[in-house]
């Protein structure tokens, strides 16, 4: 099955503000959350992604972001 470049061209622009939401909610969680346990960072990621109007995001990739904010010891307040 055949896509129009054009269609690829149109559809960019509202993928790339898509992606800006996820990007900012990451960051915002693992600047509030770096280093603090899964089960709160993962909360907190997916209340942030909500906040961005962003939560259609595969779950498998929430848990690995929330793994990953929980791992690293880059919490801004502590």
């Amino acid at each position: 099955m055949a896509t129009d470049p054009s269609e690829y061209d149109k559809s960019m622009p509202a993928v790339a503000a898509y992606l800006a939401k996820v990007e900012r909610a990451v960051d915002r969680t693992r600047a509030s959350h770096g280093g603090r346990p899964y089960a709160e960072v993962h909360q907190a990621l997916v209340e942030a992604l909500q906040a961005e109007d962003a939560q259609r995001v595969v779950p498998q990739v929430v848990e690995r972001f929330a793994r990953q904010i929980s791992d690293t010891g880059d919490s801004v307040d502590g």
